[in-house]
């Protein structure tokens, strides 16, 4: 299969892009963030997270010291993080309340989205943070080009770009004085997205070849969750040369199975969480519904084994999105579709 174009423009871009100057950063820094205006006096010293992107985030610029609690977690920390993760607090699994968070005494509070701290906030509005002094950051990738009021997980305007992922890495790095190891990190990023896009020409599946991405469901029968057009899996989608067959704009739409079923999806794409929200959290409950249910067991990907498994939280805009699209090329490679 031939790169199409914009793929191989990605991928020369990913290759080329310098990484973040690693200049020390100038105090007092201010900088817009989601339609905030940010002043910092120095490098928070206090970091609480909502989220597990900006926990692994933070993990990796080296600054686990300054995390004192963590929050919303789909899956284990990642196994280099696993000793500093240890030493910080978790304040809930899933939504921490606003007092816990603010018990902590924080400079700083990010957030992966901004439904847990944006208008409807439901841990909080970053006005009520920041009434207390208390600074918010919410990952760009969940505002730019995106609406987070309409739908259930918000409706994006464009696809997906790692330049928001790579942006929120950048200014956080620039917050906490560490452009250094943001630099370090954008550049191994880069290299492992483009090598991944690269190895998409080697795939040789055919051109129009579907996908399907199931995160979860409110009951495991009910129409599920999947991913619409514009997220991450849309975006990963795009760069291994497959077709979604969910037509939604939205982020995480819910598609009935009769209609899912009749799009045929050539692979199916289960998220693998611990979280336990609804029962099809489960990767098994997923795979045993599939292969049972009369109309699901049916699909071509369900009869032909092409059930496919990735992290829940690397279908979100994280530092893990780019190792699971390695493992998706690497994944895609083991099947045949032109036989």
């Amino acid at each position: 299969m031939k790169l199409k174009p914009f793929l191989l423009a990605s991928a020369m871009h990913a290759l080329f892009v310098p990484p973040a100057a690693a200049d020390q950063t100038q105090y007092p820094l201010q900088l817009e963030n989601c339609g905030h205006e940010l002043r910092f006096e120095a490098a928070p010293a206090r970091a609480v997270t909502i989220g597990q992107s900006t926990t692994e985030i933070l993990y990796a610029l080296g600054l686990g010291e300054q995390v004192v609690g963590t929050s919303v977690w789909f899956n284990p920390v990642l196994p280099e993080f696993e000793a500093v993760n240890a030493q910080v607090e978790r304040l809930a699994d899933n939504d921490p309340s606003f007092e816990s968070v603010v018990a902590k005494r924080p400079e700083l509070v990010t957030a992966m989205y901004e439904w847990h701290v944006g208008p409807e906030g439901i841990v909080a509005s970053r006005e009520m943070f920041h009434d207390l002094g208390v600074a918010t950051y919410v990952m760009p990738s969940d505002c730019a080009s995106k609406d987070n009021s309409v739908g259930l997980d918000g409706t994006r305007s464009e696809l997906f770009d790692t330049a928001q992922l790579y942006r929120g890495i950048t200014e956080l790095a620039l917050i906490h004085d560490a452009q250094a190891q943001g630099a370090a990190l954008l550049n191994d990023l880069r290299t492992r997205e483009a090598a991944a896009i690269a190895k998409a020409e080697s795939l040789d599946l055919p051109s129009d070849s579907t996908a399907l991405f199931w995160f979860s469901s409110p009951e495991i029968a009910s129409d599920p969750y999947v991913a619409g057009q514009q997220g991450v899996p849309a975006y990963m989608m795009a760069q291994l040369g497959l077709d979604n067959v969910v037509q939604s704009r939205e982020e995480w739409p819910s598609v009935g199975w009769e209609t899912l079923a009749k799009a045929d999806p050539d692979f199916i794409i289960l998220a693998e969480m611990e979280r336990r929200r609804f029962p099809a959290d489960s990767l098994e409950a997923k795979r045993q519904f599939l292969e049972t249910d009369p109309v699901t067991r049916e699909m071509t990907a369900v009869r032909e084994g092409r059930i496919l498994a990735m992290q829940a939280h690397a279908m979100d805009p994280s530092i893990r999105a780019i190792y699971a699209l390695e493992k998706l090329a690497d994944d895609l490679a083991g099947f045949d579709l032109t036989q």
